[in-house]
């Protein structure tokens, strides 16, 4: 995710959603289920998007939102605190608030340790706590507010069901507005799960409310240095399963282990692996076959047993492998390594993917939430005075927002979807999925001119024109080809306006 803070308001769709809850908290005053589910929407309108990381018990969920955030603040042991939901928003002050099941808060004491944060309730037990609210000094959280989540199918049904509360998925509100899904394989109950969090959040059908992460992905090829290679023709197996694209708009491979160390890299990591680096090369990898091998006192490897330990702990066997490769190959500094280390965990996609997908989008996400409620509103009590006037904006807005059309389109793009496989990476781009800037859309430096874009707009627009006409393309392609001239239109019109526009 890019470093900085949207301004929500001003999203695509926010001031419509805005004043549609308004108009409908208004409308159902008197019908108290019907308000419980619209003012929580309501009252995160002008608050950054929530994305939550879900997934089984040990899927490594904390340790990806560790490496999303760059800095080790969500707890990654088996402690009381992974039994909570925990959110973690930008704050110029760190800060750690316990909110109770009733809504009575209190703050707990903040510990630093190591430049993160340790967590722990206060005395509290896990079944009292609704959520811990943290407030952390990081860039990371500016464009959205990461939620940790218990882990599903965990031993304890009482924890689950924490994190089905939460998002609701037993017909209650939403606490996300997104989900990043960890799984080693998806399951029938992991789909059903992401299914149901579709449906609560207004995009059942659609798929963009959900990425899945292939977590852990360094341990697919049991450890070899092309396992993230072998990860990634996982991922891309999966991504064209009927069953699970119907859920998830991708999947991508990410060892959020490996994410985190590169992000998280010291020089003295680095004096550390060089010395293993010019150590004897046989030596070396006998060591690094297992953890305990590694870290065994007797090794002859001028790197003592304290600094090994942490190597492993933070790096993990295929972290320190991969990184001790990588030094032997050439890279010269702490600086060089990390980069190269984040770049093959996979974490630069997943933050382009939450970007393009979430957080530039928010609005619209937050949009399709407010229609889907005011609809189940509709739904449960049609005849209240002023419905029918609801009704008939939830109508305008969906004609007027072209955004969700736009992501309908992206979550269905791919080797079995609507475009011909010569169109189908410019059509993806044009719906914003490179970014929803006028120059990621048109595949253009950041820098390029007005007259330029225009020009680049114009022939785009005239392509997927001819595109729509096509007599011999079925009805699925001529009709997202008609969702790609509506963007172009909107795109060019954008900028013949100009910045006053």
């Amino acid at each position: 995710m890019t470093a900085t803070a949207p301004d929500v308001r001003a999203l695509p769709g926010a001031a419509g959603a805005r004043d549609l809850l308004d108009a409908a908290l208004e409308v159902y005053a008197d019908v108290p289920e019907v308000t419980a589910r619209l003012r929580p929407l309501r009252e995160r309108l002008d608050e950054p998007l929530r994305v939550a990381v879900v997934g089984r018990v040990k899927a490594g969920k904390s340790t990806l939102l560790n490496a999303l955030v760059g800095q080790r603040i969500a707890p990654t042991d088996a402690g009381e605190c992974t039994r909570v939901v925990t959110l973690y928003r930008h704050g110029a002050v760190p800060r750690v608030v316990l909110q109770a099941h009733d809504g009575a808060r209190r703050s707990l004491p903040v510990r630093r340790v190591d430049g993160g944060l340790q967590l722990d309730l206060g005395g509290a037990a896990p079944e009292d706590v609704a959520c811990l609210i943290v407030d952390w000094p990081s860039a990371a959280l500016l464009p959205a507010t990461l939620v940790d989540t218990p882990g599903l199918s965990s031993l304890s049904t009482e924890t689950s069901a924490r994190t089905d509360d939460f998002l609701g998925v037993d017909d209650g509100g939403p606490g996300a507005d997104a989900v990043v899904f960890l799984t080693r394989q998806p399951q029938a109950e992991d789909l059903a799960f992401l299914r149901a969090f579709q449906e609560s959040s207004g995009a059942a059908g659609t798929q963009v409310t959900t990425v899945t992460v292939l977590s852990r992905a360094d341990e697919i090829g049991a450890g070899r240095l092309d396992a993230l290679e072998s990860a990634a023709a996982v991922a891309r197996r999966l991504s064209a399963d009927p069953a699970v694209r119907e859920v998830s708009s991708a999947v991508l491979p990410v060892s959020g282990l490996l994410a985190l160390a590169g992000r998280t890299l010291r020089t003295g990591d680095f004096v550390a692996l060089r010395s293993l680096a010019s150590a004897e090369p046989a030596t070396v990898a006998a060591m690094l076959l297992t953890a305990d091998r590694f870290t065994r006192p007797e090794v002859a490897v001028p790197v003592s047993r304290e600094v090994r330990l942490s190597l492993v702990e933070r790096l993990g066997v295929f972290g320190v492998r991969l990184a001790v490769t990588l030094v032997r190959a050439g890279l010269p500094d702490a600086g060089a390594l990390a980069d190269e280390l984040v770049r093959r965990s996979g974490l630069a996609e997943l933050q382009r993917m939450l970007t393009v997908r979430f957080t530039e989008r928010g609005g619209v996400l937050r949009t399709a939430a407010a229609l889907r409620a005011v609809e189940e509103a509709l739904e449960r009590a049609p005849g209240t005075e002023g419905a029918g006037q609801l009704r008939s904006e939830v109508e305008r807005i969906r004609l007027e927002t072209a955004e969700l059309a736009e992501l309908e389109l992206l979550a269905r793009s791919g080797p079995d979807g609507p475009f011909p496989p010569v169109l189908r990476d410019e059509a993806e781009r044009l719906l914003g999925d490179r970014g929803t800037g006028p120059a990621a859309r048109l595949g253009l430096p950041g820098t390029t001119g007005g007259d330029a874009l225009a020009a680049a707009a114009h022939e785009h627009l005239t392509r997927w024109q001819q595109a729509a006409a096509d007599p011999l393309a079925d009805r699925a392609a001529a009709d997202a080809a008609e969702v790609v001239v509506r963007s172009c239109e909107a795109l060019l019109a954008d900028l013949e306006a100009g910045p006053e526009g």
